[in-house]
Order: C-alpha cells, then structure tokens, then sequence
C-alpha cells in the first residue's frame, strides 16, 4: 500500500457486543456488512478489514458470501480482497502484530465511554501520519462493543456528533464517516 492508511486495519466485531438490553451477545453476519466495509476499506487504502465471529457457521457463510462474490472481475471483487475472517479479536491483535508489528487498538462507540482515552479525529489522523506502527480501528455491531473490549483499547474516538440526541447510525454509515475523517481527502472551499 502507498496511501498513509495503508497500515491500518479495520475490524467489525460480532462478539462480545451488547443487544439493547445491554447484555453480552454474538450478533449475525449480514451480507451488507461484509460488502459496505470492504468497500470502505478498499476506497481508503486499509491494510484489512477483518470480520470476527465465535460462531463457526457464521464464520463458513462469511467464507461462501467472500468467495462467491471474490471470484468475479471488477470493483467489488477488489474490495472484498480487504476481507480476513477471525474467530476473535485477540485473533485479529495476533495476525495484524505478525504482518505489521503490534497495533494501536482504536475503538469507537455512539458515546462517550470512560474505559479508555477519548481522541478526536483530527489527533488520530496525525497519529497516523506520524507514527509508523499499525493501527487497528474496532467496530461493534449491535449496539457497541462491550466494556470488556472498550477496556482493551489503547484509546477510544470521540462520537460521531449528530444534529441532537439522537445518534444510532448503522455501523457501515459510522465506519465509512469515521474512516473519511481519518484518511479522506481535506477539501477547501473555493
């Protein structure tokens, strides 16, 4: 990779995520995911873009759905070249430390979390401008990672602030924000 967030990896958490009742859960794999954030990967020059599951099955239909779409010529089959599959996210840490070096783990949530040290967009952008080690931005499905993740994190992004309280985007539409902020081209106003 020749882009500046050629050594970033993204990962899309599965488990240990919370449902809305706040408990611990393994949530499914959608098609969408799988398609949307490699797209997103692809576009902004990651490294990777890991899928994690526990869950055997969902890991094999992640593998046919990657490799049935894969197998074609064209935009999408590129993206999905960014797609790895993991059974964890101590998995992924280990994968990314042998190619990369041990990463930065960055993690995000709809709000403000107190397990780790926030950073805006802007300090994380120069981080990785700066710094020549990996990163490795988490994602949660569901309604965010757990705490025990969040614990896990080097630092934790700031929230994507919206218009009011409300603040419940998908996952793809965070993480393809999140990853313009960071690596994305800086206009001007003419």
């Amino acid at each position: 990779m020749t882009t500046r967030a050629g050594s970033t990896y993204i990962a899309l958490l599965h488990f240990p995520v919370y449902d809305r009742n706040r408990q611990v859960v393994a949530t499914a794999i959608t098609n969408l995911d799988i398609h949307d954030l490699a797209r997103s990967a692809r576009t902004f020059g990651l490294r990777a873009y890991y899928l994690v599951t526990p869950i055997e099955r969902q890991r094999a239909l992640a593998q046919r759905i990657v490799n049935h779409w894969g197998d074609e010529e064209g935009a999408r089959a590129q993206a999905l070249q960014t797609v790895r599959i993991a059974a964890t996210l101590d998995e992924v840490v280990a994968a990314v430390t042998e190619e990369s070096g041990r990463p930065t783990v960055v993690g995000t949530a709809a709000r403000r979390r107190e397990q780790a040290e926030t950073v805006s967009y802007a300090a994380l952008r120069r981080q990785t401008e700066e710094k020549k080690g990996p990163f490795l931005v988490l994602f949660g499905t569901g309604w965010g990672l757990s705490d025990e993740v969040i614990e896990r994190c080097d630092q934790v992004l700031a929230p994507i602030p919206g218009a009011d309280e409300y603040n419940h985007l998908s996952v793809r539409s965070a993480a393809a924000i999140i990853l313009d902020r960071l690596f994305g081209e800086r206009l001007t106003e003419s």
